[in-house]
């Protein structure tokens, strides 16, 4: 008798142990998550599609300016290289012009204009593409666009003031295919010009 009640006792203490240890697995147990609603499925595809449709909207910017970019700046080399056509008729003119033999040709001013035309047609070629003239004379010295070859004592202008231009430079777009070569003014020094007056006195 006394050992069916040991027996007894031992079955409700192991019942009571799973009880207790089945109570501690279902607290541990998370609560599942519950499914999306409709409205969010549809908000989360919308922000998806939106990120996409940006993402797309930026790649094709990118490209377009790629594209302009070698339009723009394809025919850089050609562009420079044709700018030594203009500097060779002018030259070409002003050396004719100069030249003794041919001043008593009576055809000279004839052939003179028509470099003038050549050389007028080449400028109007080069504006439509966008090759634009720097300007120089009566403008601040700018590295970026001139080169000083020399400077000239001139007290009638500011200091870095460009008053000749030696040849021209030229723009593609923003592009500087070429720098203006240039004489740029500088303060003329009063003191060298009395010394020398004194010893012109002397």
């Amino acid at each position: 008798m006394s050992e069916n009640n040991e027996n007894k006792h031992e079955k409700d203490v192991k019942s009571t142990k799973t009880q207790d240890q089945t109570s501690d697995v279902k607290k541990d147990e998370k609560p599942k998550k519950e499914d999306l609603s409709v409205e969010d499925k549809l908000k989360d595809a919308e922000d998806k599609l939106l990120r996409s449709l940006a993402e797309l909207e930026n790649q094709r910017r990118r490209f377009e300016k790629e594209i302009k970019d070698a339009f723009e700046f394809g025919s850089f080399n050609f562009a420079r290289e044709s700018l030594a056509i203009l500097d060779n008729l002018q030259r070409a003119k002003i050396a004719i012009k100069n030249d003794d033999t041919l001043k008593t040709n009576k055809d000279l001013n004839k052939f003179i204009e028509n470099i003038s035309i050549i050389e007028k047609d080449l400028l109007s070629i080069f504006e439509r593409n966008k090759i634009i003239k720097v300007n120089c004379v009566g403008e601040k010295f700018d590295p970026n666009l001139h080169q000083a070859m020399n400077e000239v004592e001139d007290n009638k202008v500011e200091p870095g003031t460009i008053v000749q231009e030696i040849q021209a430079g030229y723009m593609l777009v923003d592009r500087l295919l070429r720098p203006a070569l240039v004489s740029v003014s500088k303060q003329k020094n009063d003191k060298k010009d009395k010394n020398n007056e004194k010893k012109g006195n002397k």
